[in-house]
């Protein structure tokens, strides 16, 4: 089946920086739109980052000139690389791929920003 498997999580330092990436499989992973999404304790599931098949990327207004989010198509990833985190980027991240009306997530990835 469709897997999508996080990796990167890790406790950090409010001001530094921390790179996400996540692997795909079973899918046609070009046609895809891919995205970062985050939850933190008590809260809905937020859209941190998404890139298009055709590489056009969007963020949400808190994260702005700090992510930036990037997919390789030969390698059928998509990291997201985040710099200047705040202890509220505390969260678990989820990789998300979306086609027509497919929509896989991942399990989940623990980013946790504290001194």
């Amino acid at each position: 089946q469709v897997q999508l498997v996080e990796s990167g999580g890790d406790l950090v330092q409010p001001g530094g920086s921390l790179s996400l990436s996540c692997a795909a499989s079973r899918i046609i992973f070009k046609l895809y739109t891919m995205a970062w999404f985050r939850q933190a304790p008590g809260n809905q599931r937020d859209l941190v980052a998404k890139i298009t098949s055709g590489g056009d990327a969007n963020y949400a207004d808190s994260v702005k000139g700090r992510f930036t989010i990037s997919r390789d198509n030969a390698k059928n990833t998509v990291s997201l690389r985040m710099n200047s985190l705040k202890p509220e980027d505390t969260a678990v991240y989820y990789c998300n791929a979306n086609w027509t009306t497919l929509n896989y997530w991942g399990q989940g990835t623990q980013v946790t920003v504290s001194s």
